[in-house]
């Protein structure tokens, strides 16, 4: 009989905790980390890892897997990419808890602040839950590729509770915020890791409309932070107000935080526009309430933070003009043949886009700021080769050189906007951000904006970009890179039981080889329900990875197995030789 499950031979071994790595042998039995060093015995299966990374499988916090986990099993792309864990329900949007006549308005929030198309939604989601504890309960009779964990998300709480009066922003009752406060804490017993809004004003439906938390008085968002503390547990989410005072927002923030009494974590980014020092004076403020024995994070990207444009994505230049919104329903190659046609460019060109949502238009006509990919991701790109300076060096108005562009590879040309974190053209700021003892790295947002952004890469890109390719004053160290993915981020959840190589752990692995590691560029899957659309980004390097003992993946490909479950809860150091 064998000694063990697995054993993973002769890797250099990272244990996630920043510690100095060494080439040793890793065992696994029942699920857990058995051993490492030099391992004596059998095992059921072993993996030779010489010259490969043995690091803990990746925790990203910020996922909207909400509705994917759902009607699906496998977590892509962030499981393509070395994740191991998700934490989903971000930024106040989610679908539980939820009463049968108020099933639209939620899909029409996620539909317009995370660009899930509805149909998706409509013939996807089970409904099989009303309460958040149902909607637990739901997940757990599921099996995944990765760890599941959800948190309790405001917009759909508020709705819950206020019905159509959410929707119009009215102020809550007194009896409102009393029900919000016991169904946060009631989430949180069940099984949430807490619960999370946003503040963030481009959060709107496909129409235009705010979602439900925006607006939300403070009095309204003391009453979460109160749930938490009866809970006794739990992290406060949250999304600042992006273009608000830094100093005011960081001040709300720390308010719940000091009444909660529990961990805080909150997106920061470095705007286009307004202050470029805004993200220095949330850093200043973060140091301060550290200090001040707060448990604050800040969730940054390593990266700029974009989107991106094409024909068959959710934003182009002419989305929104009536000629394309005619056959903007029509296959791909039939749409392409339509626009190749001199007399339909002609009338396109001479039209203007309309759309009741002007931020869809805005965005649409922010193309001008993107960059035209090749067959390699550039996320540095030079800020003097925009479409826009493009089409002015050709000496052509900026809508026809874009027409052309879009047309190029079959009409599957696409199209990158690095927006937020690139604002003088380089990273400096990023690199700012990640150095602060207080950030994490999150923000992948993996399940949503399936046509706009595919972030869910960020592990490979942090590693390949920081960590080996960057220049030596600014490259992070390699075992330190890794906590920023593992130990670092199970922290901020309050998940102690993985995001480390330590006996007693959950044997949740990755065997890397740094050296192959490689993003691909993005490209569009029709396989969602409905035959929905979701940018995919493929990586090289990933030798394999590894769920509760149990390969899931081998060199980029799933294996089938399905180890993954529902984590209900925070689990504490002391469960580690449970």
């Amino acid at each position: 009989m064998a000694d063990y499950d697995l054993i993973i031979r002769g890797g250099t071994v990272h244990d996630g905790l920043g510690g100095a790595p060494r080439i040793a042998d890793v065992a696994v039995k029942d699920g857990r980390i058995a051993a490492i060093g030099n391992v004596s015995g059998a095992a059921a299966e072993e993996i030779d890892a010489r010259g490969l990374l043995v690091t803990p499988g990746f925790v990203d916090v910020h996922t909207h897997f909400d509705g994917q986990c759902t009607w699906e099993n496998r977590l892509a792309p962030s499981s393509s990419h070395g994740v191991t864990s998700v934490v989903m329900g971000n930024c106040g949007v989610g679908f539980a808890p939820c009463r049968p006549e108020q099933r639209d308005m939620l899909v029409k929030v996620m539909e317009g602040v995370e660009d899930v198309p509805e149909v998706v939604m409509t013939e996807g989601l089970p409904w099989n839950w009303e309460t958040f504890p149902e909607y637990l309960n739901a997940l757990e009779a599921r099996r995944f590729d990765v760890d599941v964990a959800a948190q309790l998300p405001h917009s759909a709480l508020r709705v819950y509770v206020m019905g159509e009066r959410a929707a119009a922003h009215e102020p809550p009752s007194a009896q409102d915020l009393a029900t919000m406060r016991a169904l946060t804490a009631e989430a949180v017993r069940a099984g949430a890791l807490g619960v999370t809004t946003s503040r963030n004003m481009l959060h709107r439906t496909k129409a235009g409309e705010l979602a439900p938390s925006l607006f939300s008085e403070e009095d309204e968002l003391a009453a979460l932070a109160d749930g938490l503390k009866d809970a006794g547990r739990g992290v406060f989410q949250i999304i600042p107000a992006p273009m608000g005072d830094a100093a005011s927002e960081f001040a709300l923030m720390r308010r719940l935080a000091e009444r909660s009494g529990a961990p805080l974590s909150y997106t920061l980014i470095q705007m286009p526009t307004g202050d470029e020092n805004a993200y220095r004076t949330s850093l200043a403020a973060l140091d301060e309430a550290a200090e001040a024995g707060l448990q604050m994070r800040a969730q940054v990207a390593p990266r700029p933070v974009g989107m991106f444009y094409g024909l068959d994505l959710s934003f182009h230049p002419f989305a929104f003009h009536p000629s394309y919104k005619a056959i903007k329903d029509l296959p791909l190659a039939e749409r392409v043949a339509r626009m190749k046609d001199p007399v339909f460019r002609a009338q396109l060109l001479s039209e203007q886009p309309e759309d009741g949502n002007p931020i869809n238009v805005k965005t649409a006509r922010a193309f001008q700021f993107s960059f035209p990919w090749s067959d390699e991701p550039d996320y540095e790109p030079d800020l003097a080769e925009t479409i826009g300076k493009r089409a002015r060096a050709a000496d052509l108005p900026v809508e026809e050189y874009a027409y052309d562009l879009l047309l190029a590879n079959d009409g599957k040309a696409v199209f990158y906007q690095p927006a937020a974190n690139y604002r003088e053209g380089n990273l400096r700021a990023v690199r700012e951000m990640l150095g602060h003892p207080h950030t994490v790295v999150g923000l992948a947002d993996g399940g949503a904006h399936y046509g706009m952004i595919c972030d869910a890469s960020f592990p490979t890109y942090f590693l390949q970009r920081w960590a080996r390719d960057a220049a030596p004053a600014e490259r992070i160290p390699l075992p330190q890179a890794i906590a920023a993915l593992t130990s670092e981020p199970a922290a901020l959840a309050g998940l102690q039981d993985r995001g480390r190589l330590v006996p007693g752990c959950k044997a949740d692995l990755n065997l890397i080889d740094l050296e192959r590691l490689r993003l691909h560029v993005p490209t569009v899957r029709h396989d969602l329900p409905a035959g929905g659309r979701r940018m995919y980004q493929g990586a090289d390097g990933y030798v394999a990875t590894i769920v509760s003992g149990m390969v899931t993946y081998r060199n980029g490909e799933p294996t089938g197995a399905l180890p993954g479950q529902l984590v209900r809860g925070q689990r504490e150091a002391s469960l580690l030789a449970a």
